[in-house]
């Protein structure tokens, strides 16, 4: 598998640390200076319009795994179960993150997770810094407030869960050199004020903090969010509704069940979308790849970098369905569904139809595919392989086309599990109703025998996985609840080296900070997680 250590890269990237950030005062691409913002309110909402390209943003065009957010969102799937890979792995640029090689301070696999992150935020954290204060600002103003900083939230409360150190089974929390606990230490905060200086001695902080800093975030942008221009009303920009499913996603993190039911619902209510339906989960041309599907949605189009590439791609890399990819049958690679996983899932569930049935099976012949798929592209399909999300139009062959789709950063349905999960906390039996509520929309026939509250969670956050599976929500729930995760077991489909078993969470789920960062900001020094690469063995089958 590649591995890359980043001194021999670092003429070839630019190292986006924390004190880097700083210096890079608009995304790429920008045309316009500060001076202009402050002065032309249209500016500003240039910029604002142009977070959400900030999603698909290619880090570095020889890192074909590296297509912005979704390269992330593929990133933390590749950490849990759910994910794998079936074909030709030769193609892989994900296998050190299957395996847990290479995963520490000096890789750049690591790099590009921290420098992703970090330029995001200083786009939103642009925008902030040029805004004037609250009561001296435009109603225009005050909604381009509301966007960023829920952008900034979204993006913290990753960070957060991502870095924050917490038990495992294999790696202990002290930093190697120097002895330091770092237990729920999470990142550095990092305002759009904050100074140079601040920045160079900016220590990670507890949870604690962070949420608050998360919360105060969501509560200013929760006041402002009905001053968005009509002009900003898009799925690709978060609406109120985004605001209270963030408000959700923190609440769970910090374990204040009754907030995260009550926000979830308050999402539910506010936002435009519905429930998914049968048709529209399975529909072989538009499944999973519009943008008014989801609550809040990152879009392609035949001029977006990413599609231009051809191959660097959310589309390239999860859609089975074409031959322009790095999956399906111009590769023989392709991206699959864990195999015990599948088989847990119920005949009568609609969504199992989204991978591909073994030959045989109840549903064998049931699946439907992209127009574009002849017969032999078809049966080379591995078993389990995923159908979910499409190519844009159906058309697996022209890329232009193919890869100009949306997929989602935010889906209502998850706030449904979110909802059910708070109340089994405190209450397992009106969890359970809510999830049997919801199941009634995916399977006429669902009815869990489960009852106390651990069972009746487990299952809850399992069909959360069904639901939102290769959309890289699962990684925040398997470490938040310390389960764990099996690959190595009779008749798995994962590849040798990933055939990793843990006991709890697993440690590679405490990600580790860059060097380059820690070579920029004293305050990390002496604070960075420990290394977790190759803490496991692989199972072997007797």
């Amino acid at each position: 598998m590649k591995k890359y250590l980043l001194h021999s890269l670092m003429g070839v990237f630019a190292m986006a640390s924390l004190t880097g950030c700083l210096q890079e005062t608009f995304p790429e691409g920008s045309t316009v200076t500060e001076t202009q913002v402050k002065t032309n309110p249209s500016a500003t909402e240039s910029l604002v319009l142009g977070l959400p390209a900030q999603f698909n943003s290619v880090w570095a065009s020889d890192r074909h795994n590296t297509y912005g957010y979704a390269g992330l969102m593929r990133i933390r799937d590749e950490y849990t179960q759910d994910l794998c890979v079936g074909g030709d792995l030769g193609y892989s640029w994900y296998g050190n993150y299957g395996e847990n090689t290479y995963q520490g301070e000096d890789y750049i696999l690591a790099q590009y997770v921290w420098n992703y992150y970090w330029t995001f935020v200083k786009g939103a954290n642009t925008i902030l810094s040029t805004l004037p204060e609250v009561n001296e600002s435009s109603d225009a103003q005050k909604g381009y407030r509301a966007i960023a900083l829920a952008y900034r939230a979204m993006l913290f409360l990753d960070l957060a869960r991502m870095y924050e150190f917490l038990p495992n089974d294999k790696v202990d929390g002290l930093n190697p050199l120097t002895g330091n606990r770092v237990d729920s230490l999470t990142v550095p905060i990092i305002k759009h004020d904050i100074t140079v200086e601040q920045a160079r001695n900016n220590p990670r902080v507890k949870r604690a903090e962070m949420a608050a800093f998360i919360e105060e975030d969501l509560q200013e942008a929760e006041k402002l969010m009905d001053f968005v221009p009509a002009t900003l009303v898009d799925p690709t920009l978060p609406d109120k509704a985004c605001v209270y499913g963030l408000y959700a996603r923190l609440y769970m993190w910090i374990e204040s069940y009754a907030k995260a039911e009550t926000y979830a619902r308050k999402a539910i209510d506010a936002s435009s979308v519905g429930i998914m339906d049968q048709n529209t989960w399975l529909d072989p041309i538009n499944g999973f790849n519009q943008a008014s599907q989801f609550m809040w949605a990152a879009t392609q189009n035949s001029e977006t970098g990413t599609v231009q590439t051809g191959i660097i791609n959310f589309t390239s890399w999860m859609s089975n369905q074409t031959t322009f990819g790095y999956t399906g049958s111009a590769t023989g690679m392709y991206t699959v569904m864990d195999s015990l996983v599948y088989a847990r899932i119920s005949d009568t569930d609609f969504r199992k139809l989204a991978w591909k049935a073994p030959a045989g099976s109840p549903l064998d012949g049931m699946n439907d595919y992209c127009p574009t798929m002849d017969a032999k592209e078809k049966a080379a399909m591995v078993n389990f392989a995923q159908l979910k999300f499409r190519p844009a139009q159906g058309n697996g062959t022209d890329y232009q086309t193919g890869a100009a789709a949306a997929y989602p950063i935010m889906r209502v349905e998850e706030m449904y599990f979110i909802e059910a999960e708070a109340a089994a906390h405190t209450n397992p039996g009106k969890g359970l109703a809510l999830l049997k509520d919801f199941m009634s929309n995916r399977d006429a026939q669902y009815s869990p025998q489960v009852s106390d509250m651990a069972s009746v969670v487990e299952e809850i956050v399992f069909q959360k996985r069904i639901e939102l599976w290769g959309e890289g929500q699962t990684f925040f729930d398997i470490k938040r609840l310390n389960y764990s995760v099996t690959r190595g077991y009779k008749g798995t489909n994962h590849a040798e080296k990933e055939r990793l078993n843990t006991q709890g969470r697993p440690a590679w789920m405490n990600l580790v900070i860059v060097r380059t960062e820690q070579n920029n900001n004293e305050g990390i020094l002496g604070w960075n997680s420990p290394d977790p690469s190759d803490a496991y063995t692989p199972w072997v089958e007797e």
